[in-house]
């Protein structure tokens, strides 16, 4: 029986076609990164690999397959039984490891063998990873691009996220990066994603947006925590068009609150963080800033905050990065309020259509 498979530009051409993707690699693989939408059914876990790999070493070759043979055998008779349970002749399933080799030849085979329509990836994950590296190099040339700037607390994730339920085309990196992009950005309980798999995201996220039409994306600087943004995206969004964003300061206060209320329930982690500013401000200011944590003056901390570190970091970022930001449309926020928003969003559709 001649196994099908298919080239990883005609899969990633309509990945919905499939009804699911497998990724047969081991746990530590995957969650680095995978195709989008894929689950992992490991045909070697981490532990069977390092085993194998061991006797490979110390034993023999042979000596090895025979031992992974057996474990590959058991786990895909283990995914076959509680993940796939149930299916349908006429399901078809894409499967893939790290270079379509051994791995997925292994449970292609027997899916095949049932009678599933089941498909190949044609140098597995690293085909793909390839695909995702060229096309960030070109890919986001493609699009108009209104930058949404403002200092820090001004709304620029909220307005996005309005935009984006009016229908308008968002692009939202820190959603992507899981994190807010600053010292203080982290998401309680969220780890960022690897490298591989942000670049992944975002190659998925643009890959699915239209051309000819409008994108709305935040003012970013090269980083999002610990996530880089390609060159190519950072270039064509600092010579895009900017909207900026005014938010009276007591409102900026209270959205940040409001943000970033996970602090003000762990005092002590937020203290952790703001030693990372102690070489920009010096020990005696941080120190300062820790005593109003201490103190629970959470409207003068983030006061302190906004004017002795936020703004003037903001200010230098995008004039120095942003060349239209002078020329930006000016929205002005009255309040913070969801309706205030809602308004901000309905003029930006109308102006952008």
């Amino acid at each position: 029986m001649h196994l099908k498979t298919i080239t990883c530009d005609d899969a990633l051409a309509d990945l919905k076609r499939f009804d699911t993707v497998i990724d047969v690699r081991s746990e530590s693989e995957f969650a680095i990164d995978h195709l989008p939408g894929a689950v992992n059914c490991p045909v070697l876990t981490d532990a069977e690999r390092s085993e194998i790999g061991t006797i490979y070493k110390q034993v023999s070759p042979f000596d090895a397959r025979r031992a992974g043979a057996a474990l590959v055998a058991a786990n895909i008779a283990r995914h076959l039984r509680h993940c796939f349970p149930e299916r349908p002749r006429t399901w078809s399933p894409l499967v893939y490891c790290w270079r379509g080799g051994e791995r997925s030849g292994s449970f292609a085979h027997v899916m095949a063998r049932v009678g599933w329509r089941v498909q190949q990836l044609q140098g597995g994950y690293r085909a793909f990873r390839r695909i995702v590296v060229q096309t960030l190099e070109t890919l986001p040339q493609r699009f108009d691009y209104r930058v949404l700037c403002g200092a820090t607390g001004s709304g620029k994730s909220r307005l996005l996220g309005h935009l984006d339920r009016l229908g308008a085309q968002v692009l939202d990196l820190e959603s992507l990066a899981a994190h807010r992009g600053s010292v203080l950005g982290g998401l309680p309980g969220c780890l960022q994603p690897s490298q591989k798999q942000f670049e992944t995201r975002l190659w998925w996220a643009l890959s699915r947006l239209d051309p000819g039409r409008t994108v709305f994306v935040e003012s970013e600087s090269r980083r999002i925590g610990a996530c880089q943004l390609p060159s190519a995206l950072l270039d064509a969004m600092r010579r895009s068009d900017c909207v900026r964003l005014d938010l009276p300061v007591p409102q900026r206060i209270r959205l940040l609150r409001d943000e970033y209320r996970h602090y003000e329930r762990c005092p002590q982690q937020l203290c952790e963080q703001l030693d990372f500013l102690t070489t920009l401000h010096g020990q005696a200011t941080v120190q300062r800033w820790k005593s109003m944590v201490t103190d629970g003056q959470w409207d003068a901390l983030v006061t302190c905050l906004l004017q002795e570190h936020y703004d003037p970091v903001y200010l230098r970022s995008i004039r120095t990065n942003y060349r239209n930001a002078g020329q930006a449309r000016h929205v002005l926020l009255d309040g913070a309020d969801s309706a205030d928003f809602e308004r901000a969003a309905c003029e930006l559709v109308q102006g952008a259509a």
